[in-house]
């Protein structure tokens, strides 16, 4: 049996008002999942939701995704991305005691095998990431704090470039000195990532790097230099489903519904 199963959705897009979307209404695409994480055998420990909670980023539209979450019979841990308000986001969740009081929304979750390190990639008004220095300054001394502890760090915009343009053309700044971070912490295990619409993995300066599939619609493969976003209107939503073993490290599954 697993020692740690730790479930990831992400880029979840809800709205409160009625919705008329290509890939479908989110917010019941959302509710499957988070009702297919309920059913699953062993269940997750938890869920990370990594990233472009609401479309729009008002209040209600994060009181409405707030009470699709609430459904979930684990704890559920958010990080913003780049469709995400910082304020209203800490307004709706703040209550659940893990969100800072003020600042970048990022924190570490101990008590469990694997430790979690939430990192605050937004960038406000800007689809690409950004690590400041006083982020970057955070990551470093969160990880020293336990050095010997397996770790998951998560985040929203991933660092590496994907080969799919659109998201090329805005990369996340900062990654260089995130990867200099990084390689002072081998106890980092993984980096979990949102933004892209699929499921992405790949070896960066050392650590491996997974996006996750979004709940609301998938982006198309499409690697044409210039090519520009492509919905694929019939995609099922998907998550993913991360297990930790002390032997086997962490195997990520990924899954639709």
């Amino acid at each position: 049996m697993p020692s740690m199963m730790i479930a990831q959705i992400t880029d979840t897009h809800v709205q409160a008002a009625p919705e008329h979307e290509p890939g479908g209404d989110s917010s019941a695409r959302l509710l499957k999942v988070v009702r297919a994480l309920n059913a699953a055998s062993p269940a997750p420990d938890l869920v990370l939701v990594t990233g472009d909670l609401v479309n729009d980023g008002g209040p209600a539209d994060y009181d409405h995704l707030r009470g699709i979450l609430s459904h979930l019979q684990v704890p559920y841990f958010v990080i913003p991305g780049n469709h995400d308000d910082r304020e209203a986001l800490r307004a709706a969740f703040g209550q659940d005691g893990y969100l800072p009081e003020s600042g970048y929304l990022q924190y570490a979750v101990d008590g469990f095998p694997v430790r979690l390190v939430g990192l605050d990639t937004l960038r406000e008004g800007h689809d690409g990431g950004r690590l400041c220095l006083d982020r970057l300054y955070w990551l470093e001394r969160t990880l020293e704090e336990a050095r010997g502890v397996p770790t998951v760090l998560f985040m929203h915009h991933v660092p590496f470039l994907t080969g799919l343009a659109p998201f090329d053309r805005s990369p996340m700044e900062g990654a260089d000195a995130l990867a200099s971070v990084l390689s002072g912490n081998p106890q980092v295990e993984r980096v979990l990532c949102g933004h892209l619409h699929r499921p992405v993995t790949t070896r960066w300066h050392g650590v491996t790097v997974t996006a996750a599939p979004s709940t609301s619609f998938e982006i198309a493969l499409d690697l044409r230099e210039g090519a520009d976003f492509r919905l694929v209107p019939a995609a099922a939503p998907g998550f993913q489903m991360h297990m930790w073993t002390k032997t086997g490290g962490l195997v990520t599954h990924t899954a639709t519904v």
